[in-house]
Formats: structure tokens, sequence, C-alpha cells
């Protein structure tokens, strides 16, 4: 079965902190279309199972599956480490599949060789060992310390991205020792690049913060471009779903997207 170039882009989180990478992904590729899937009856992935989450993965892909996207990205950390495989096997021929995590690491190789990296993430990221596993095998010498940061999502959906509260909380973890001597850090989800400039004012500007939405957005590019499936004709407007929908996700989408998207409820389970 062949992917139709002129088919959307499925994006899916656990709830609208992916709306980070589709920003991305849209400046970066302004003429594809974007079908965006945000879990937010199931939200935060980071502290279920990893068989909860692989379960609302494949459920979501088949959502995405029937909108014909021809690519599938999982914009979640925590579903990437636990769903990408079982993912990847289920869509088979129907549909590339890509997740936030490769792109990043790819990253690492390029510029952080025999390095020490941090990274902050979910219980669930951080306990997967996801990101120790795929830099070790890359054999650069690079020492990745992780860090789990689980007050960070709530605090972000809440709307709490600056200001004295936020500040208190970004530096209480920030000061944990393990996390002494980087040379940059990763932030391991895609809610976290809303407060990427607490996080650089802590370090300050010789200590690089890694935004993984905009290397992931990159990462889409190249290769859409290698694969030969830029969209180069569409006039098909973008949609957004979430599974569970409240005025305050609705509300928080311009501080996640940067602009007011409509969001169109989709349960996941009828």
């Amino acid at each position: 079965m062949s992917v139709i170039s002129s088919a959307p882009i499925g994006i899916f989180d656990s709830g609208i902190g992916g709306l980070t990478v589709a920003q991305a992904v849209k400046r970066a590729l302004p003429d594809e279309q974007i079908v965006y899937f945000g879990d937010t009856a199931h939200l935060p992935y980071g502290d279920k199972s990893t068989a909860a989450i692989q379960a609302y993965c494949i459920k979501i892909t088949q959502l995405l599956l029937k909108r014909s996207c021809k690519l599938i990205l999982i914009a979640c950390n925590s579903a990437s480490a636990a769903g990408f495989d079982l993912v990847k096997e289920y869509v088979g021929k129907k549909a590339k599949v890509l997740n936030v995590i490769d792109p990043v690491v790819d990253y690492l190789r390029e510029l952080y060789p025999g390095k020490k990296v941090g990274l902050i993430g979910t219980k669930q990221t951080v306990n997967s060992k996801v990101y120790e596993q795929k830099v070790r095998s890359l054999g650069q010498g690079i020492n990745l310390h992780s860090l789990a940061t689980p007050l960070l999502v709530p605090m972000i959906e809440e709307g709490f991205v600056d200001g004295e509260i936020s500040e208190k909380i970004v530096e209480k973890y920030l000061n944990d020792p393990w996390l002494e001597n980087l040379e940059a850090i990763i932030l391991g989800c895609t809610h976290y690049p809303l407060i990427k400039q607490l996080i650089q004012n802590y370090y300050g500007p010789d200590i690089e913060v890694i935004d993984s939405s905009e290397i992931v957005a990159k990462a889409l590019k190249a290769f859409l471009g290698f694969h030969n499936l830029f969209n180069r004709n569409s006039t098909n407007v973008d949609h957004f779903m979430v599974s569970d929908y409240t005025d305050s996700f609705e509300e928080s989408t311009r501080m996640f997207f940067g602009e007011t998207i409509n969001l169109e409820l989709t349960p996941l389970w009828d």
C-alpha cells in the first residue's frame, strides 16, 4: 500500500502539550495539513502503566488511519517510549511512523559526543530508560543524567509558565545534584518548551536547553523530503481533536499553539 503525499500528517499527544510540536511542524512545513489528537481524557501519560499507554496509542492510531494520515508522529515522550514499536508494527505499510525521541538522540550524537547532558521528563519517560539505552548504543561516550520532574506537566497545564511559583518549582528540580556540571539539558516532554526560558534563565547562556519540538520538526521535514512525501498543493484545513473537552483546554490552546484553534470532541471509546 503506497503512502499518498497529499495526505495529512497525524500528530498525537497525551493532551495538548504536543501542540508545541504541531506548531513547530506547521512553521517548518506550512503546506502540510495536520490532524492532531490530544488524549485529554487520559492525561497525563507520565504516571500511567506501559500497558495502558500502549492501549491508548493503538486506539488513537486507528483514528488517525481512518483520517488517511500519511505519517503518524507520536508527539509525546511517554508514548514514544512505551508505544512507538507497537504502533509501527500495527501501522505496517499504511503510513510512516516517527517519535520525538530518536531525533533528539541523533542531535546528541552530532553535537555532544563525550559530554555530560541532562534530561528532565515524566516518570514514564525517565523510568523507561529509553534515552539512556539509545544514547549508550551510539557509542559516543555521552554521559546522560535523567531526572523525573512530575510536577511540571500539571503546572504548565494550569497555566503556570512564568512567575514566582513556576520559578520555585523549576529551581527545586534543577538544583538536584544529579544535574550538576552539564553541557546541555534536554526538555524531555513536549510541554516543557513553554517553560524553556525559565530553564534557560536558571542555567544561563552557556548551557544549551535542547527544545525537542524544533529538532523533531526539522527531522520530520528531512524525512518527508527523503521519501518524496511533501504536500505541494493542499488547501485542506487542519483538524484538532481531543478525547475530553473543557473550556480550560480550549483556552490553553493559544498558550501551546500560539493562536486560538477549535477543538473537536472525539472520544476514544464511544
